[in-house]
């Protein structure tokens, strides 16, 4: 399964670690919240870790 790629604002859909596209930092989202703003302008956030595996 792809890792969801979300933008600031959007409710986030699988809580996990993301990191941002253009600089590299790294936060914990949480499944339902809105996405934190990114340090850069035009990024995105993209999930690097699930913390939410189903096994």
């Amino acid at each position: 399964m792809a890792k969801p790629t979300v933008k600031p604002g959007q409710k986030v859909p699988d809580s996990g670690i993301y990191k941002s596209t253009k600089s590299d930092t790294k936060s914990t989202l949480v499944k339902g919240e809105p996405a934190p703003p990114t340090p850069k302008s035009g990024e995105k956030w993209k999930q690097i870790i699930d913390t939410n595996k189903k096994n």
